[in-house]
């Protein structure tokens, strides 16, 4: 399937479908028009299935065809709804479907939960274990045990909301998945290989690249003789199962990170352009996922690990961002304006 195929069949199940929507004589017959136009047996469905197929380049004009079908019809729906809305089907009132609460609808995972649980299966299919903790912690576990003391120049890169709890401890809602790390570090011995999925908070305005509220993932492995190679290499099979594409080649470049030591940023080539430079990738052909480095011995010492016997590697990205990079959506403020026209899409 090419570009120009997808094109034309779009267009033809726009004149179909927008000659069904007006001949539909009442609600009832419109309501399987919607679903025939709409639903998960339309064209527009088996299109979307095969997206994957198109050359990378092609996937985001697709995507946006798909879009401008799905508004057009709706509109269309909506007006001719507006029109039957006094009709009597066999003598039987019908209510105006425009008011809500006009019959129920299979609902569908959120976007973001949809790739934390294509992430889980990529990485228990690695050997790796799901970890949780709690979103409300202690200064310890959020900050002090990952080598970041009190008035250390590091915490002040996280807007921290703080909690009273009326202790004397600092309480606060997590910045980050790396409690989960510590927590998981204190009750088990190595070897160790977990993932820690989960919502995190900080105090930041809603607006087109940040959220008080978002979502990370972050992996830890603890064993002997683990090296950067061990962390490139799983990085590398993590990033091509996750893009569906062997050709997705990840950079890595000199970064700092208080709970790591050497540490480096993450990148992964562009899965929009191949890496030629589009505007998703800023024209540098690659996309920034997150941060990864060798485990601090710091660290490894506060929760009474054995830096001398025992090496790991850690690594995190936020699942907002990712989903942003595989759909190509421009704002992260998107996956919470619950606006059911973007939610339906996915």
């Amino acid at each position: 399937m090419t570009i120009a195929s997808i094109t034309a069949e779009i267009d033809a199940a726009t004149t179909s479908a927008v000659s069904l929507v007006a001949e539909a004589a009442d609600l009832v017959a419109l309501e399987e028009v919607r679903r025939e136009v709409l639903g998960k047996r339309s064209v527009v469905a088996k299109i979307k299935v095969s997206i994957k197929s198109l050359p990378a380049q092609d996937r985001p004009e697709a995507g946006r065809l798909l879009s401008l079908y799905s508004e057009s019809i709706e509109e269309a729906l909506t007006a001719r709804q507006a029109q039957l809305g006094g009709i009597e089907v066999s003598g039987v009132s019908v209510p105006d479907l425009s008011l809500g609460s006009h019959g129920l609808e299979r609902g569908h995972l959120h976007l973001v939960t949809q790739v934390r649980r294509q992430l889980e299966d990529i990485f228990v299919g690695l050997g790796y274990k799901i970890a949780e903790g709690p979103e409300v912690e202690d200064d310890w576990h959020n900050f002090e045990a990952l080598n970041i003391p009190p008035a250390h120049p590091a915490r002040s890169m996280q807007d921290t909301l703080y909690v009273d709890l009326g202790a004397e401890e600092q309480f606060m809602l997590r910045t980050h998945t790396s409690p989960v790390q510590i927590r998981t570090m204190e009750n088990q011995e190595p070897p160790i290989y977990v993932v820690a999925p989960g919502r995190t908070y900080r105090n930041e305005t809603l607006d087109a690249r940040h959220s008080p509220i978002f979502h990370q993932m972050e992996c830890l492995a603890i064993d002997k003789n683990l090296t950067m190679a061990d962390l490139f290499g799983t990085i590398e099979t993590f990033a091509r199962q996750l893009f569906d594409d062997d050709t997705v080649q990840t950079r890595f470049r000199s970064d700092f990170f208080p709970y790591t030591e050497p540490s480096a940023e993450l990148a992964v080539s562009c899965v929009f352009c191949s890496g030629v430079g589009c505007r998703v990738c800023s024209h540098t052909g690659w996309i920034e996922l997150g941060g990864c480095g060798m485990v601090d011995p710091a660290v490894l010492s506060a929760v009474g690990i054995d830096p001398e016997k025992w090496q790991g590697f850690a690594f995190g990205f936020g699942l907002e961002r990712i989903a942003m990079i595989r759909y190509g959506i421009d704002e992260i403020r998107t996956f919470y304006d619950n606006d059911l026209r973007f939610l339906a899409q996915y």
